[in-house]
């Protein structure tokens, strides 16, 4: 079973924010986790489900990855006269 810290940032509107590599390294983390698992014969399922949900689980954080790399990319507005 994987353990993993996750900091939590709070936001000025008082919303607890979670950094979006954290997210996407637990992302990662579950889906070898679940690999790792089923390959020892920990889990119980067949191995094509558990294959899909692992390839699920990485692509929604290549997703979120590349939200963040267009996010941080993006020029800054200029600012109005």
């Amino acid at each position: 079973m994987i353990q993993i810290s996750i900091p939590l940032v709070p936001a000025a509107d008082g919303v607890l924010l979670i950094p979006a590599d954290h997210v996407t390294d637990l992302l990662r983390r579950l889906a070898s986790d679940w690999l790792r698992s089923e390959a020892a014969g920990e889990l119980r399922g067949d191995e094509q489900t558990v294959a899909d949900l692992a390839g699920v689980l990485t692509e929604l954080a290549d997703q979120i990855d590349v939200e963040c790399i267009g996010f941080a990319s993006a020029p800054e507005p200029e600012p109005e006269a």
